[in-house]
């Protein structure tokens, strides 16, 4: 989708607070209010804003574990595929899920209140998967930057 100079600044207000006013977005845009309001519809419409939500801080919400799960398949069939990324679809700690190229098949960020959590989770959740081969656990140490911002004016 190619966006003008007014749909970049639009969309990086909304991506910074998407709770700001239609006047707010016009004004930062350089739209009228009808103009910038009929723009978000448009974007939602077309699939390009997702949706709207509060982005929670973790920690002060109780997640004080969060590892990058690496897991390899025990053979790369579309079945096993399919199956395993509906299986972690609805694992609520699961909060991403990649599939990845290299020694591993998918990279997993999870959340977890608690180290035995995690073990629970790892052992009756992942790996107990019949399409898992194996998993390596990489532990978040501290959370460096976080954005869910992307670079539209770059």
């Amino acid at each position: 989708m190619r966006l003008s100079k007014s749909d970049q600044r639009l969309l990086d207000a909304l991506q910074e607070d998407a709770t700001r006013s239609q006047t707010e977005l016009a004004e930062i845009a350089g739209l009228s209010r009808t103009s910038c309001w009929r723009r978000v519809r448009d974007f939602e419409a077309a699939g390009l804003i997702e949706r709207q939500v509060a982005v929670l801080d973790p920690q002060r919400a109780g997640f004080h574990i969060q590892v990058l799960l690496s897991v390899a398949m025990t053979e790369h069939t579309d079945e096993n595929r399919h199956d395993f990324e509906r299986h972690v679809g609805i694992l609520p700690e699961v909060t991403e899920c990649f599939s990845v190229s290299g020694e591993r098949d998918y990279v997993l960020h999870v959340v977890v209140r608690t180290m035995d959590a995690y073990n629970t989770f790892l052992n009756a959740q992942i790996l107990k998967h019949p399409a898992v081969r194996s998993a390596s656990s990489t532990f978040v140490l501290r959370r460096v930057k976080y954005t869910t911002k992307l670079p539209l004016t770059t």
